[in-house]
């Protein structure tokens, strides 16, 4: 067989680390950054699209963010008998014959036969196309191929094996992207080199004190060194990256405080006069932490200074109608409120509630989104100027520019986390621009109530939010059922989709949701829309699909003939974990649980359990388990306690989780640590270091870290939040 250097020698599998470039002006540096992936060269427009569905957004920046899940150092071996257990290895290997399969559950994939030393060696490709493969590797050719090797029976196999022309070889350290489908490793390295290459080493943002002290590199080497390494990358790399990460975060949520303790508020005092309809509309009473919350919020609204609040409430806590009254108080004190929330759907779900609520008040309320067009959004937006509108509702459109409200003096934003500094800045701002003259000048801004369904941890609250007034609901409106959670193995697939069955007869609605949305070539685990397709064949047209990627009217459509009862199983990803409220939903299956976060879990259990019948959800997860692993989901399973939850997912997971994901998937801290305590400390330096920095230098102008730091909030915030910070 051929000696080890000639696998990984001839072209480079992997694009050698680019000479720094010379620096830049910070502006055309971060313009090179933010230009869409379409511009990188080889790029073409199906695999940018490929590429955006992969790393979550569509600027180069996005790209060099989508770090390596881990890396693949492997041995060269002359044989698979050779290839020790567990150990990534490459071998040479000839093809002998492809054909397509399906496995014992019903997936489809493909099977490439191979010799390699005189061994059969079987490689699997989940939902491989052998037309494809049989180009890239027809019969006959011989290959490098590179992957895990296991013993069945006697013969050998691989799962998923990268592979490359023997002339090519494949490099012995190799990064392992996350994929989507039909997005290929070779391609993603590429489109890195090419990205890599427009890096230019930017001005240094982080205390030098801090960076010898830590042993961090530079921001660019730090990306350099993970994304295209040529020796296992240092732990301080990493590091790096994720605390210019936090450290955007800190200084923004600084800069968002001293704004607001810097600007004149009023005092919202109410009768009580439209609360009381409302909540004789509701027809039930408070419960104790409602009240105490309401209370809180009050005291806010009375001071002479501008309210920053807030809201945490575990899933059916009643965050929405504490809220709602918070908001008819602003109305009776003769003021305007505003609530904004990430998606339409969740926005809708809002404008039920508070329309249920407001109209036997006597208040108006309007709805404005994108999908608000002509005559209609002419309407609403003159109701908001000449103050018609008591209430708004919307997404994003309400800060956008041409939405002025004649007196605004409350803005509610939902799921907090989901929006960006500047976008939840400029809806506060809308209470300055409304009104005309001096009057405008002596009300200021509105006052803010940020509402959360996700528990916060409390070591969080002190680092992130410890200058944040803070409210907690812990209990839950009463006639709420306890939702009987269990485990099963995916072994018993079977029997959990026969229990479905027997619940569809009964008339039941059920969730079944899927970490992801396609199979790619990196992991087998199934997706939605492949369970989608195995369900429905079962089902028929009881069943529905729900994800990121659809179109969002197919989606709305979708979680509309779910709620109405027309589809009766929703297949479906994270797109139904906020803003999808289906009481007649009883039943929510979570396939391949351990790869969610605790919190996460616990919002998408909150989607059962919302009316009188009883509830369950089941947890599918891999029998491969580790002991940690199975602890998160049985810390699931004996408790409801939002809050507890919270806790022991920042203990066992770290802050990205535990603060909840974006509609993608994607982790709040998507360069963060997977060690908690090593990542709780990053936020506990960064909230000192901070407010520190704000002091010295408010307007981040004075001084070269100040000036620095704006490249940073540019990067990981985006350049309206410092347009924004600069025009208020």
């Amino acid at each position: 067989m051929t000696p080890a250097p000639d696998l990984f020698s001839g072209e480079p599998g992997r694009p050698a680390v680019p000479t720094p470039p010379p620096k830049a002006p910070p502006a055309s540096a971060i313009a090179a950054l933010f230009a869409p992936l379409a511009a990188l060269p080889g790029v073409g427009p199906v695999l940018a699209k490929r590429l955006r569905e992969a790393v979550g957004g569509d600027r180069v920046l996005d790209l060099l963010f989508h770090l390596p899940e881990r890396y693949a150092s492997r041995l060269l071996v002359s044989s698979p008998a050779d290839a020790p257990e567990e150990q990534e290895v490459a071998l040479r290997a000839l093809v002998v014959s492809l054909r397509g399969a399906r496995s014992k559950a019903g997936r489809p994939y493909a099977e490439v036969r191979t010799e390699a030393a005189g061994e059969r060696l079987l490689l699997r490709y989940i939902n491989g196309r052998v037309e494809w493969l049989t180009r890239q590797m027809p019969p006959g050719t011989e290959r490098v191929f590179a992957g895990k090797v296991k013993s069945e029976a006697g013969a050998f196999s691989m799962l998923n094996p990268l592979s490359a022309p023997v002339a090519v070889g494949l490099p012995p350290l190799e990064p392992i992207w996350p994929l989507v489908k039909d997005l290929r490793l070779s391609q993603v390295a590429k489109a890195m080199a090419a990205a890599l290459e427009r890096l230019p080493d930017l001005p240094e943002w982080q205390d030098p004190h801090l960076l010898r002290r830590e042993e961090w590199p530079g921001f660019a080497e730090a990306l350099r060194t993970l994304q295209a390494p040529q020796e296992p990358p240092p732990p301080g790399a990493h590091a790096r990256l994720a605390y210019d990460e936090v450290l955007s975060k800190q200084i923004a949520l600084a800069l968002v405080r001293r704004r607001a303790r810097g600007r004149p508020g009023r005092s919202l005092v109410g009768d009580d006069r439209l609360r009381s309809r409302a909540l004789a509309a509701f027809g039930h009473p408070l419960t104790r932490g409602q009240e105490q919350a309401l209370a809180e919020i009050d005291a806010d609204l009375a001071a002479p200074h501008r309210a920053l609040r807030l809201l945490q409430g575990d899933v059916g806590s009643g965050k929405t109608l504490v809220a709602a009254l918070a908001m008819l108080r602003a109305v009776e004190a003769g003021a305007q409120a505003a609530l904004m929330a990430p998606t339409e759907v969740l926005a809708r779900q809002h404008l039920r509630t508070l329309t249920r609520l407001c109209h036997p008040a006597g208040v108006r309320v309007e709805f404005l989104a994108g999908s608000v067009k002509g005559a209609q959004r002419r309407r609403v937006l003159a109701g908001l100027a000449e103050g018609s509108i008591n209430v708004a509702v919307g997404t994003h459109a309400l800060f956008q520019e041409g939405v002025r409200f004649r007196d605004l003096g409350l803005a509610v934003v939902d799921e907090q986390h989901r929006f960006g500094v500047a976008q939840r800045l400029m809806l506060a701002g809308k209470g300055e621009a409304g009104g005309e003259g001096d009057e405008s000048e002596a009300r200021g801004g509105a006052d803010m109530l940020v509402m959360t369904a996700t528990p916060i941890p409390r070591t969080l609250l002190l680092t992130q939010w410890g200058e944040m007034a803070v409210s907690r609901l812990t209990e839950k409106p009463a006639g709420r059922r306890p939702i009987a959670t269990s485990l099963h193995g995916m072994r018993q697939l079977p029997d959990v989709v026969a229990g479905i069955a027997r619940a569809l007869d009964r008339g039941a609605r059920v969730f079944w949701v899927c970490p992801q949305v396609t199979e790619s070539e990196a992991t087998d685990i199934a997706a939605a829309e492949t369970r989608f397709a195995e369900l429905e064949q079962r089902f028929g047209s009881l069943v529905g699909l729900a994800h990121g990627q659809l179109d969002s009217e197919v989606r709305e459509r979708a979680l509309r003939d779910f709620s109405a009862g027309r589809t009766r199983l929703l297949v479906a990803t994270t797109v139904i974990e906020v803003g999808v409220d289906v009481p007649e939903a009883t039943v929510m299956v979570i396939e391949r649980a351990e790869r969610f976060g605790l919190s996460q879990l616990h919002q998408l259990r909150g989607r059962v359990g919302r009316g009188g019948e009883a509830s369950y959800c089941m947890l599918l997860y891999d029998e491969g388990l580790g002991l940690a692993s199975r602890e998160r989901l049985l810390i699931l399973r004996d408790t409801e306690d939002g809050f507890a939850i919270a806790d022991a997912d920042f203990r066992l997971r770290g802050a990205g989780e535990a603060l909840g994901t974006r509609q993608s998937g994607a982790p709040v801290f998507r360069l963060g640590l997977k060690e908690a305590e090593a990542q709780d400390r990053l936020i506990a330096i960064a909230h000192r270091d901070a407010a520190l920095l704000i002091e010295k230098d408010p307007a981040l102008a004075d001084g070269e870290r100040g000036r620095a730091a704006r490249v940073l909030l540019d990067l990981f915030e985006g350049p309206e939040t410092i347009r924004t910070l600069d025009a208020g």
